[in-house]
């Protein structure tokens, strides 16, 4: 199969969607496929993979993502030739593949990538919550249904999507991650080079800096930690628009001495900043399957985060990870709980990678090639169908003609 997938914005960017792109990618390819990414912006990055085509875009200040509603000439040319596009989220990028989808008559199929209501409340704060969800929701309904098929990493999101009123195929397959890096990372870093104290209690968070990850929220919690375990360090990998915030927050909370902040490092490094943690920690609750706590799985490290949908479908209290509320007091019991106790941290440890085989890419992008194959084939038996409707409408045509 031809494969186009349209992302609003791809590497350098870093975020869980580009890190699905790119290995989705890499294990479709393995499968034998031809896998092409369509994207916005960065025109003068120089990719390091094959069948990535750019078109011009207006960033958008300093959310890392573009503005574009037209592809290149050349874009344009290749995405023509697709047996299916698939859409990673359901505005930019799912727009321009409903367009082209149906000017070349190609299949298209979502991914629903993000709890885009949440997201509204950061990004577009002049609206009320339930304003903002009701329009969201409409709009992804209509956009969901335009598709010939929506895929969900988890069943709350299906669920909430048939909630939307989305009544297309939609299917559940988990958002793979290559597991193998994290599993053997190559140990290239230590401890020492991140002038972490030996004796330090890691936890660990990887991800996009900004607001929607509720990291001021983390820091609080952790600040609680570090007054009841001295020896208690955060390691926060990433780079984003709220870092400098976080850094003023972490003085004020008399904890900057206490947390390491290493900036933007690329994602082939993340499994070394994971093999030296001795714990994943997260406040997000906006993702629908959040990769990174997949990728602390892999790694061994047991979680800590809050209860959400997505994170219940991901993570088993107890088992692999802790969770708490949404109160930076729970939270932190819960982190205390998880560095106090190595015995229970080693029994979570070994639970989480177990954990993480269901998440294994080759299995998922295997799933999602069957998936691609049955809408390809349902698409043109449906266009089949059309096409016999509309040959027979003219001949009904030409009879009743003859008649008169």
């Amino acid at each position: 199969m031809r494969i186009g997938l349209l992302a609003d914005v791809y590497k350098p960017f870093m975020s869980g969607v580009t890190n699905f792109v790119s290995q989705h990618k890499q294990a479709l390819e393995e499968l034998g496929h031809k896998v092409f990414v369509f994207t916005l912006g960065n025109i003068d990055y120089e990719d390091q993979e094959p069948l990535v085509y750019r078109s011009a875009a207006i960033p958008l200040t300093e959310t890392g993502y573009q503005f574009g509603f037209v592809y290149s000439r050349l874009a344009r040319r290749k995405v023509k030739t697709m047996d299916l596009l698939h859409a990673q989220q359901p505005f930019i990028s799912g727009s321009l593949a409903l367009t082209y989808g149906k000017r070349h008559y190609i299949p298209v199929i979502f991914t629903y990538h993000a709890r885009y209501d949440k997201l509204a409340s950061h990004y577009v704060p002049v609206l009320p919550d339930g304003v903002s969800g009701t329009l969201l929701g409409a709009y992804l309904s209509w956009f969901a249904n335009q598709c010939q098929a929506v895929t969900t990493p988890t069943r709350a999101i299906h669920q909430l999507m048939r909630e939307y009123g989305v009544t297309v195929r939609m299917p559940v397959i988990p958002n793979g991650v290559d597991l193998a890096p994290f599993r053997s990372p190559p140990r290239l870093l230590t401890r020492s080079e991140l002038k972490l104290p030996a004796e330090a209690k890691v936890s660990v968070y990887v991800g996009r800096i900004a607001p929607e990850k509720n990291l001021a929220f983390l820091l609080r919690s952790f600040s609680r930690v570090q007054r009841k375990i001295p020896e208690a360090h955060l390691l926060i990998v990433g780079h984003g628009p709220e870092e400098a915030d976080l850094h003023d927050q972490a003085r004020e909370l008399g904890i900057a001495r206490h947390i390491t902040f290493t900036g933007q490092v690329p994602y082939e490094q993340v499994p070394d900043y994971l093999a030296l943690s001795d714990l994943f920690v997260t406040a997000s609750v906006i993702e629908v399957q959040p990769l990174s706590i997949i990728e602390g799985l892999a790694a061994g490290l047991p979680a800590v985060a809050i209860t959400s949908d997505a994170v219940v479908d991901t993570l088993t209290d107890g088992h692999d990870s802790l969770l708490a509320s949404y109160s930076a007091k729970d939270l932190a019991a819960r982190w205390t709980s998880a560095l106090s106790d190595d015995d229970l941290r080693a029994r979570l440890s070994l639970n989480a990678q177990e954990s993480s085989r269901r998440y294994d890419i080759h299995r998922t992008a295997a799933q999602m090639a069957q998936v691609y194959q049955e809408v390809i084939e349902d698409y043109k038996l449906e266009q089949k169908e059309r096409e016999d409707e509309g040959v027979l409408s003219t001949i009904k045509r030409q009879i009743m003609g003859d008649k008169e």
